[in-house]
């Protein structure tokens, strides 16, 4: 007999939080900029993805109070109905010209892109390839589709042609981040460009398609903030699909698919995640617009962003932290054991820094961690104070753990 949901819903939270699992929302008063008000306590936000400090740039603000007045606070429908407006289509033109690309198409999330670009390209008979890190929502995009799936290791091309390579006959999709979510490293993109292009062609076809999410990459690398695609100088036909974000480095809301004008339009005419959705709001597109024009002339918050990512990592290294390779905005300091991320998490705010703890299933078990992440935004006294609470909160709990490790 079936128990009821009230019951089975009790029982399943008591193991989340049984397992430090349990997450909560924190509500934030006011901006969501470098320093925050989060439960009514006032502190220094270092969880954000806000690379450039635009989130809360007045620029944007005025941008989207003005646009509203203009065009209202809803698009009423979705885009292949009546929600498609002027400035998207503007914002989308701005996108394809910043990244290199023939086109753009703004979905409301980078999750719905994501999830729609692959599902609307690949199906039954297809396969996809993809780096065991990869977000959330490339994996589901992959599931969705109905294609084979097969999951290489990390940052690993080789393995990556091994898994091409046991592929079946149809269409291959190789997808991978480009800077990954919660280790912050980056893919070896222009060794998957040249396997996706080259290994195993037959008929001069290539290989499979190369998909890179550049979402936490926009903004902050490359020449114009164009991302890490862009550095490696990977254009349409090395990388023919491209997405991203408009929430993180450009400050708004939003994301977008990028590639050549017919591969969008399949996208478009086909994407069940884009079709069956209303619209994001006009005025947060124009806000987005502001947003790409301040991140391509951002070239100041860049040299100020990476001269504190260094100086974090610097200061970590000799207070003996275990930092990563990460020359990005994320620095995670992995700690292990979910009640040790929780307890430094909150021995952290207790200082005034607000720092998340990430657990499974966000990342491996065993491998809970703080999630640094560094801002445009933030001063050098700000990464300062971060390391010395984290020197007093962090210490203390690697030597409990390593006490009864050896009990």
């Amino acid at each position: 007999m079936t128990r009821s949901l009230a019951a089975h819903c009790r029982d399943r939270l008591a193991a989340v939080r049984a397992a430090d699992r349990f997450r909560r929302r924190r509500v934030i008063e006011g901006a969501h900029g470098p320093v925050v008000t989060a439960d009514g306590q006032r502190c220094v936000n270092f969880c954000s993805n806000d690379y450039l400090g635009l989130a809360s740039d007045p620029d944007l603000s005025d941008r989207l109070a003005s646009a509203a007045a203009d065009v209202g606070t809803g698009s009423a429908a979705s885009q292949l109905v009546t929600g498609h407006n002027a400035e998207h289509a503007a914002l989308e033109a701005e996108l394809a010209d910043w990244v290199g690309r023939e086109r753009a198409l703004v979905f409301a999330t980078g999750y719905a892109a994501n999830v729609g670009v692959i599902s609307a390209l690949m199906g039954k008979g297809d396969d996809v390839v993809s780096d065991a890190l990869n977000h959330a929502s490339l994996i589901d995009g992959a599931r969705l589709s109905g294609a084979r799936k097969h999951v290489y290791a990390h940052a690993d091309a080789v393995d990556a042609a091994e898994k091409l390579a046991g592929c079946g006959h149809g269409n291959r999709l190789l997808v991978t981040d480009s800077v990954f979510s919660m280790d912050g490293d980056t893919a070896p993109l222009a060794d998957l460009a040249t396997l996706a292009k080259l290994a195993g062609a037959r008929n001069a076809e290539p290989a499979a398609w190369l998909a890179v999410d550049d979402a936490h990459s926009l903004g902050v690398f490359g020449p114009q903030g164009a991302g890490r695609v862009a550095e490696a100088g990977l254009g349409s036909a090395e990388v023919p699909l491209l997405m991203a974000t408009l929430g993180k480095s450009v400050g708004a809301a939003g994301a977008f698919v990028a590639g050549d004008a017919d591969v969008i339009e399949v996208i478009l005419q086909s994407a069940r995640s884009l079709i069956f959705s209303t619209a994001p709001p006009p005025a947060v597109a124009a806000a987005a617009r502001r947003g790409v024009a301040l991140a391509r002339a951002g070239d100041d918050r860049r040299r100020h962003l990476m001269r504190l990512i260094e100086r974090f990592r610097e200061g970590a290294r000799a207070l003996g932290l275990p930092v990563t390779d990460s020359d990005s905005p994320i620095q995670p300091l992995v700690l292990g054991a979910e009640s040790a991320a929780l307890r430094a998490s909150e021995g952290l705010l207790e200082r005034g820094y607000l720092v998340g703890a990430i657990r499974p299933p966000t990342v491996a078990p065993g491998t809970a961690r703080l999630r640094v992440t560094i801002t445009a935004g933030h001063d050098e006294c700000q990464v300062d104070g971060l390391l010395d609470a984290l020197g007093a909160v962090v210490a203390p709990i690697r030597h409990d753990l390593a006490a009864r490790c050896s009990a």
